[in-house]
């Protein structure tokens, strides 16, 4: 944790902030991608001691928030069988699938709820664990050679090298006991899908910074080039972003278009080429459901054919597994930017951590969680 009180000096902090009031002469609209910096602007105030010109938006950065209902259902399945060790961040273990979703019917007096996450197949008997990183699921699976091992693996391209690499090293050991639930996302088409909606109302947006430290930037300019948009690069901490914020208002109030780099501690134009080669060997890239948005084309990852004997849908048969959602969760819009959490009107009613409706509530970087968690109703 060392050099992180830098990044929240108040002192600082209200210099951004004059700068930003002496900057703006319009209203703005700015969309934070990542759900961890999402979680900053809430907690820190950051979202109320902007000018009111500016507003803040909320979008898809949240890995666990954007998964597909049916992959959690199917994860629940597979995590049900009992020759399986399923395991896990402990973000997706909470998430309802679909018997754990709320609905309303004609045929019901308020809504109907069953407990079902993989915590509760957990409750039940099932063998579900929590693991900090995909390696530590391959070592179950040398440990447990009579059980089969799977991994949830969620996210987006900042966790797709840890994921890739636990494939490639279960290959490379022979491991025929290991595969994964794949549910990669990936950022630069879901900002298409968002600029080129036709309710759109992002003129800025705020990239996240773990993701390019990955993946570098240059897949933002054309992007940028297209919509005509700022992009900036962004840390997580307080300073970070309101520096981010800043940089963009700027660019805004300017009228140009481009690529920044906020994050200069931590991220490079080209990123880190050892992990987009090693990603690039496991995972090819296909259309996938966004949960709430739908399917994005071109928008995930999923095993290449090479590593298909690794594809936990396909070992287990849950391929055809499918979900609806709950009729009272407006995620989709949410994250989307269309609307603000405290605007669904089962926020904070059917909808709160302990009980879920959807994954912005119970994911540690869901827009609705830190509605909830801060006070923003």
């Amino acid at each position: 944790m060392r050099f992180v009180d830098e990044y929240r000096r108040e002192a600082d902090a209200r210099k951004f902030l004059t700068a930003i009031e002496r900057l703006v002469t319009r209203e703005w609209t700015i969309m934070e991608i990542c759900g961890g910096q999402t979680h900053t602007l809430i907690k820190s105030g950051i979202d109320r001691m902007l000018p009111p010109q500016i507003t803040l938006v909320h979008g898809p950065g949240c890995p666990v928030c954007v998964t597909p209902l049916e992959l959690v259902d199917r994860a629940i399945a597979i995590a049900r069988r009992p020759e399986v060790i399923f395991t896990s961040f402990g973000d997706m273990l909470r998430v309802p699938g679909s018997a754990g979703q709320a609905f309303e019917t004609a045929s019901t007096s308020g809504a109907w709820r069953g407990a079902q996450d993989l915590l509760s197949v957990k409750a039940q008997g099932g063998d579900v664990r929590m693991v900090y990183s995909p390696l530590d699921a391959v070592k179950l699976a040398q440990k447990h050679p009579d059980r089969q091992v799977v991994f949830f693996a969620v996210g987006f391209e900042t966790t797709a090298p840890g994921n890739a690499m636990a494939v490639w090293q279960a290959r490379q050991m022979g491991l025929t006991n290991f595969s994964i639930l794949c549910s990669h996302v990936l950022v630069p088409p879901a900002m298409h899908a968002i600029l080129g909606a036709p309710d759109n109302r992002v003129q800025a947006f705020l990239a996240a910074g773990h993701v390019c430290t990955v993946m570098g930037y240059w897949q933002y300019e054309p992007i940028a080039a297209q919509y005509r948009v700022p992009i900036v690069v962004t840390g997580f901490e307080p300073l970070d972003l309101l520096q981010g914020l800043y940089m963009a208002i700027k660019a805004l109030e300017e009228g140009r278009y481009g690529v920044e780099n906020q994050y200069i501690r931590a991220v490079t134009r080209a990123g880190n080429r050892a992990a987009q080669q090693l990603v690039a060997e496991v995972f090819e890239v296909c259309d996938r459901p966004w949960r709430g948005i739908g399917v994005i084309p071109a928008s995930g990852y999923r095993l290449r054919a090479e590593y298909a004997a690794f594809d936990a849908e396909r070992r287990f048969g849950v391929g055809d597994v499918t979900a609806q959602e709950s009729p009272l969760c407006i995620a989709g819009q949410i994250l989307q930017g269309l609307k603000k959490p405290h605007e669904c009107r089962a926020f904070g009613r059917e909808c709160t951590p302990e009980h879920p409706l959807g994954a912005p509530m119970v994911s540690s970087e869901g827009a609705c969680a830190a509605y909830f968690n801060y006070g923003r109703t």
